[in-house]
């Protein structure tokens, strides 16, 4: 693999850094500032916490269009900025709307990020490492959650506003992300789609000098030349990578990882930890997702992306089960832990893994920043609404019937895996578009 396309996907993958540090140091944070502002259960989910998850939606679907616009570098550039901006606001915030406005600035980031990142790597990548390299936005994604683990466990109790430390130093990676980020060049495909020729011949010839570029020009050209000027991904022709996107952001988030993540804490004190050793056990949450996220990262090229999904859909139905199980019937909670740690596993190997690199592989070079945006609007919408209305239901019919239900959700995605799911490993993103148009 060439070492300049490995250190510009490492660099552009550093915004899932930020994404997963981002949206999980608020777990530690969250019971005090409740406390703090004396919030209901509504409030605090909807606003203090949900506000983050509803910037995040809107940064997904509007995150199309500067990611089209502007470029997928420059689009990178300006997360950097909005991630440094979230982090000293909401440091600094002394009343629950400050620090809810701010929150939603950082998530405006955190959704810009899931559609620009991937899309720059997916196009700058050679097909047979194409899963990996954009795997590294992943990995850095649950790396950002373990180092916020970390972090909070590290920074609780050091004084009354430890929780402005815990989400305030941010700025400090953002700020050198944001740095690092102009080192990179413009993605030669999105060049191709603005008609800059000569610029993407040269960022291709640095990409692979031993291949001449004409060839890759001439056939993205081709499907340019196919294409309707102004056409959508709503198109007759795109319906099944549409369909696609929405299926796997769908289950994705219907799983339950976001309120895991989000509640890991919480969770586990109710299941009976004392406060300390839930926070050292969310510790192991996010050393659980790293580790398998590794897994799943190594094997994405090797056994495709459809058989980790096989293998992440069976983990999570038994590891749901097991922990829906251990609630409703109230099994010790030391045995909490390792049933989340195996939920978490299952994800990292199967949807964690796949999910951007498979959004990022179906569309259409011309379209992908879209395709992408209904993709990820799709999985933050949920990713709102779902953790927001945790604690609520957590207390109207508890946790057990929570994650039997989404246990049962998971079976579905098995399913959708099994009878809808194609194979996209090995194949160029222009091979893929042919696969996906004339299904």
């Amino acid at each position: 693999m060439n070492n300049k396309i490995l250190i510009w996907s490492i660099v552009a993958a550093l915004a899932g850094f930020l994404f997963g540090f981002d949206t999980v140091v608020i777990s530690g944070a969250e019971k005090k500032l409740q406390l703090l502002w004396n919030t209901s259960d509504i409030f605090h989910g909807t606003v203090v916490i949900g506000m983050a998850l509803w910037g995040t939606v809107v940064g997904a679907i509007l995150g199309g269009i500067p990611t089209n616009r502007l470029g997928r570098r420059n689009t990178l550039i300006w997360i950097g900025v909005l991630y440094t901006i979230s982090a000293i606001g909401s440091g600094l915030a002394n009343d629950p709307i400050t620090f809810a406005i701010f929150r939603f600035i950082g998530g405006l980031g955190v959704g810009a990020s899931t559609i620009a990142a991937p899309a720059y790597i997916s196009e700058i990548a050679p097909a047979k490492d194409r899963g990996k390299l954009v795997g590294l936005y992943q990995f850095n994604i649950v790396f950002g959650i373990l180092v916020a683990f970390g972090s909070n466990y590290l920074l609780s109790g050091i004084g009354d506003n430890d929780w402005r430390w815990m989400v305030g130093i941010e700025a400090i990676p953002a700020a050198i992300y944001t740095l690092l980020v102009f080192v990179l060049p413009k993605s030669p495909r999105w060049l191709l789609t603005k008609f800059r020729t000569e610029e993407a011949k040269i960022v291709l010839q640095t990409i692979n000098p031993d291949v001449n570029p004409e060839d890759l020009i001439s056939e993205i050209k081709e499907e340019m030349d196919t294409t309707v000027p102004n056409e959508n991904i709503f198109l007759k022709k795109y319906r099944f990578p549409v369909v696609l996107a929405f299926l796997i952001s769908f289950f994705n988030q219907l799983s339950g990882i976001n309120a895991l993540l989000y509640y890991a804490p919480r969770i586990l004190t109710e299941a009976g930890l004392a406060e300390s050793s839930a926070l050292l056990s969310s510790i192991g949450v996010g050393v659980t997702n790293m580790i398998f996220t590794l897994l799943g990262i190594y094997l994405i090229d090797k056994l495709g992306r459809k058989q980790l999904m096989y293998i992440g859909s069976i983990g999570y139905i038994v590891s749901l089960s097991l922990v829906s199980l251990a609630f409703i019937f109230n099994w010790e909670g030391r045995y909490m832990p390792l049933f989340l740690f195996a939920f978490i596993a299952a994800h990292a190997i199967g949807q964690g893994a796949v999910i951007w690199v498979f959004i990022s592989e179906i569309f259409p070079n011309h379209l992908r920043g879209f395709g992408q945006s209904f993709g990820c609007s799709v999985h933050w919408v949920l990713a709102a609404v779902v953790p927001s209305l945790v604690p609520v239901l957590f207390t109207v019919i508890g946790a057990g019937a929570v994650f039997a239900f989404f246990a049962f959700m998971m079976v579905f995605q098995l399913l959708f895996v099994v009878f809808m799911m194609p194979e996209t490993k090995g194949k160029t993103l222009e091979e893929l578009q042919e696969v996906m148009i004339n299904k």
